[in-house]
């Protein structure tokens, strides 16, 4: 691996699989489904004074073939400064190595939300990371208010919130605010950056291998950055940098990149064909919006599907999992003949993908979620500021861009798409970071670092990534070919079998195996 100091090398397949171009470990091909499961959120017990079993485990304590499996929750401040407040249980599980002899290292993994779990999982994080569990630990700690760690309840469901008008997911989130009270300030990525070490210490562990996905490459740099000295190496897949753009532009600018690159790599539509259309759709949703009709939660609901929805549409669902199964288009697939039919007037094709997606959402809560981005997150005004003047503030930033910079999308549709971003925290009380950390990038470790990259991703695009990589002094970026958020959720292994050759010896090795991800297949539009 070559190294430059404050860069970030590239290492790309010697094949490119694109026509042109302009965001666990050890996995074989088939294991690559478990990732799936270990994304989407889940409803959980919320930890209790947990009942022993009759080995003196917990009973909430998983069992991994093939592992022994130890687990623990230990009590830990809830707000580090202010002991009046008390403390918070925060489990953790770890999956011991399965060879004889001391553990090569420990792996601490965060699959990302914020607000996703683990311990619940471990049986299948575990098959996942098979190929480095017989020499390695592996650590899973459910980080604060979720699963395991007192789960922490707003009454905010992501059906709820995400399919919300604007207007009414900015009091969604006051009304979680005012719910958590003085606890939301014990939720941010510096407590459980602590709670992390503080489970770390707990195993005699001296130093881990920092696992993050998505949310878990915000994490683990706010890890490193307290903990530098704890850092062995870094894996970040779907990695955008701890200052990012608050208005997320380069994932408004990588949706136009993505549709042309699934069109020309597929043959089923034309690149420009494309561009045009998703142009004429945000236009048109601006000003008439669809309604759509579904089922939530047993109830019919019509949704108002306006341009920020559309935009929402895109920057998380639409890219997530691409790769799993190449031979089936999903949702990001079936855009472009949906597109193309609404800017020609029919309502029918983009109305039905809507409707899935509504009817696919699911109930738990956003509480982990809020709290950590609203309080963590930067943000396009000052949080010291009262509401009137960061509004203010916000206006302001939204008028001073450049359109361009949003591609097809205005700067105000593409901001209020993000249901972690854009103006969605303006009510949010000043609590907790409320900054982005770490604050002096100077100080993260000097130690390999990988970061995976899929060339479809609209959540965290390759410039995102790429932004990510250049905080390390030592780092590699790798841009996975046909996939989305996240690259190891290909169908071949070959993103999975560069973060395993990383983890076990600092190196990315052969990347020549990214040629062969096969192409996203995409509806055929008519000519």
């Amino acid at each position: 691996m070559t190294t430059n100091t404050n860069t970030s090398t590239d290492a790309t397949p010697t094949a490119d699989p694109a026509p042109s171009r302009s965001r666990r470990v050890g996995l074989a091909s088939a294991a690559l489904a478990v990732l799936a499961t270990v994304l989407p959120l889940t409803t959980l017990a919320p930890a209790q004074a947990a009942p022993v079993g009759a080995e003196g485990r917990p009973a909430w304590c998983p069992t991994v073939p093939g592992h022994q499996v130890d687990c623990t929750t230990m009590r830990r401040p809830l707000v580090a400064d202010q002991p009046g407040l008390g403390t918070i249980g925060v489990s953790h599980a770890v999956v011991r190595h399965s060879r004889p002899g001391p553990a090569v290292g420990t792996i601490a993994l965060n699959p990302g939300g914020p607000g996703e779990t683990l311990i619940d999982r471990a049986e299948q994080v575990s098959t996942a990371l098979q190929g480095v569990l017989d020499d390695y630990d592996l650590l899973l700690l459910d980080p604060r208010g979720t699963g395991r760690s007192a789960r922490l309840p707003c009454d905010v469901t992501e059906a709820e919130y995400r399919w919300a008008p604007r207007a009414e997911q900015r009091e969604l989130v006051a009304d979680c605010a005012e719910e958590l009270g003085p606890r939301a300030r014990a939720y941010t990525s510096a407590a459980t950056a602590d709670d992390l070490d503080a489970a770390r210490e707990r195993l005699g562990a001296p130093k881990l291998v920092l696992y993050g996905l998505s949310y878990g490459t915000y994490l683990m740099p706010v890890y490193a950055d307290r903990h530098p000295e704890r850092v062995e190496k870094m894996v970040l897949s779907g990695a955008y940098p701890v200052a990012f753009d608050s208005l997320a532009r380069p994932g408004a600018q990588q949706v136009s990149l993505t549709l042309r690159r699934i069109c020309e790599r597929s043959g089923s539509c034309a690149p420009d064909t494309v561009g045009h259309d998703l142009a004429a759709v945000t236009e048109r949703l601006r000003t008439r919006p669809l309604k759509v009709t579904a089922t939530v939660g047993g109830e019919r609901r019509t949704v108002l599907f306006t341009e920020d929805k559309l935009a929402n549409l895109m920057y998380e669902p639409a890219t997530r999992g691409i790769g799993l199964h190449p031979g089936e288009p999903g949702l990001l697939g079936a855009l472009p003949a949906a597109l193309h039919a609404l800017a020609a007037g029919d309502e029918a094709p983009l109305a039905e993908l809507v409707r899935g997606e509504v009817e696919g959402t699911g109930a738990e809560d956003q509480a982990s979620f809020l709290a950590v981005t609203c309080n963590d997150y930067v943000r396009a005004w000052d949080p010291d500021a009262p509401p009137a003047e960061r509004r203010r503030q916000y206006r302001a930033a939204l008028a001073a861009t450049d359109p361009a910079d949003f591609g097809a999308f205005s700067a105000k549709g593409w901001a209020e798409g993000q249901t972690d971003g854009g103006d969605n925290c303006l009510d949010w009380p000043r609590r907790g970071t409320a900054r982005p950390q770490p604050t002096d990038l100077g100080q993260l470790p000097d130690v390999p670092v990988l970061v995976l990259s899929g060339d479809l991703d609209t959540n965290t695009p390759e410039a995102n990534s790429r932004q990510s990589a250049a905080q390390f002094k030592h780092s590699s970026f790798v841009s996975v070919p046909n996939s989305g958020h996240l690259p190891e959720m290909e169908s071949t292994g070959c993103a999975v079998g560069i973060s395993s050759h990383f983890i076990r010896t600092g190196l990315v090795g052969d990347t020549s195996c990214l040629a062969d991800v096969p192409p996203v297949t995409v509806v055929p539009v008519a000519r």
